[in-house]
């Protein structure tokens, strides 16, 4: 069997947990009772998630020449993912995320973006070669949309399906929008993305249709526990969510779903095949806590699909 190609072009950040027993008030210092350090950011969680189903993974992005940045290179090239891409900035910080958690559990979250809003179109350039082999280019919104619409434009050239991630979800010009082979909002970013509420199924389906008439020949719409919904030109699909009797924790879940959706698509599975696949990936990251660490392992998920009959539903 040939190995899957994946190039990730996206973010690279360093996430600080820290928890308290209630978050500050302004002005207020709290004492914290313990902190967790660990690699994140969308692409790079999305580049660990493919990796480990078993996909030949390229990140393409920016880190800091600092100590962050030193260990996210590590991070990455531990998992298996080709970190040569990712270049060191001189200038610039890697990115950062602070988060405080409380007992609630509620949290306050500021990112700080670094590195990754520096990626450009000559990143992308000096990663031609290896994005003209790829079977699927994936990339999410924690970078500029010129390097978004290089990469699509670089992914044409050769044979990749170009999926977006619309993750954080801002407005997208039209001329991107027609370089989208496809395009994975969830039911908040569908309604950021076109003004329609996408709560429902049937507002998901509208916000979908929104997004065709756009230029983008298929959607899909990620609804968390009720699963997804694909919309293509003439047809729509409701898949349901699987259920996981032993969820801990859902962060890290959207992101291990696009990895698993990226491996099926770049085996040459069907849309509807890969939103499967893609269901039980993300479904079985809710077994861990975090998000990169809760990414399931190849075998984890072939023992699921075996041991709940769920072949013919991604095979």
């Amino acid at each position: 069997m040939v190995t899957p190609k994946i190039v990730v072009v996206g973010s690279c950040n360093m996430d600080i947990y820290s928890w308290t027993d209630h978050l500050p008030e302004p002005g207020e210092t709290v004492i914290g009772d313990r902190y967790w350090q660990v690699m994140g950011g969308k692409g790079a969680n999305q580049a660990v998630a493919a990796c480990l189903q078993g996909a030949q993974v390229s990140m393409v992005g920016r880190v800091g020449n600092d100590l962050f940045g030193q260990n996210m290179l590590e991070t990455l090239s531990g998992y298996g993912v080709d970190a040569s891409h990712v270049r060191v900035d001189e200038q610039v910080g890697s990115g950062i995320a602070l988060v405080v958690v409380d007992k609630k559990p509620e949290n306050i979250i500021v990112v700080v973006p670094g590195t990754n809003m520096c990626i450009e179109p000559a990143d992308i350039d000096e990663a031609d070669a290896c994005i003209h082999a790829a079977d699927v280019l994936l990339a999410q919104m924690e970078i500029p949309l010129p390097a978004i619409e290089r990469a699509f434009d670089v992914a044409h050239q050769g044979k990749a399906v170009c999926v977006l991630n619309p993750a954080p979800a801002r407005p997208i010009p039209d001329k991107i929008y027609q370089k989208i082979d496809l395009i994975t909002p969830n039911q908040n970013e569908a309604k950021v993305l076109t003004g329609i509420t996408a709560e429902t199924i049937e507002g998901a389906e509208a916000a979908g249709k929104a997004l065709i008439e756009r230029g983008v020949p298929a959607v899909i719409i990620t609804l968390g526990a009720q699963g997804a919904l694909l919309v293509l030109p003439k047809e729509t699909h409701h898949l349901e969510g699987m259920r996981i009797l032993d969820a801990l924790d859902t962060t890290g879940a959207g992101d291990a779903f696009m990895g698993g959706l990226a491996v099926s698509l770049a085996c040459g599975k069907s849309l509807l095949k890969a939103i499967c696949f893609a269901n039980i990936v993300g479904a079985l990251s809710t077994r861990k806590r975090g998000a990169m660490p809760s990414m399931p392992s190849q075998v984890e998920v072939e023992v699921y699909i075996r041991e709940h009959h769920l072949s013919e539903l991604v095979d």
